[in-house]
């Protein structure tokens, strides 16, 4: 297990390099410390490309990671902007394809555990589907 456990954050590591990626499993496997849901959205991008925001705020806490899940419909995410309490912004390298029940890869933020005030992201519904359900996770 132990084993298994290694090859797997080697091949995580070697992944993240080039950028978010997409796991093919469910995002809820949680970190040390467990995840917290910070909001969600369902988003609809009837107008080609659209955006939305996730607001967080300082009661949530602190935190050093985050993870999107998608529900319901296949969705296309172009970029993310993450804003922080201090007013300072991070915009982690994103172009990802997920199909319902499918989560980013852990995004690692800059500068250790921070208060969140938003998460803004553009993307588009994919054909064939709904609207999808983007849910924004840190810990």
């Amino acid at each position: 297990m132990r084993n298994l456990l290694l090859a797997s954050a080697a091949l995580l590591a070697s992944l993240t390099a080039t950028g978010c990626i997409v796991e093919s499993r469910p995002a809820y496997v949680a970190p040390a410390g467990g995840w917290v849901e910070l909001g969600s959205r369902t988003v609809h991008g009837r107008r080609g490309v659209d955006r939305d925001v996730i607001a967080v705020g300082r009661r949530e806490g602190r935190f050093r990671v985050l993870q999107f899940v998608v529900e319901r419909s296949s969705l296309e995410m172009f970029d993310m902007i993450v804003y922080f309490g201090d007013g300072s912004v991070y915009s982690p390298p994103t172009q990802l394809v997920f199909r319902p029940g499918q989560a980013s890869q852990v995004i690692d933020l800059p500068g250790g555990a921070r208060i969140i005030r938003k998460v803004e992201f553009r993307y588009r519904n994919l054909p064939g589907g709904g609207n999808a359900r983007v849910v924004l996770l840190g810990s």
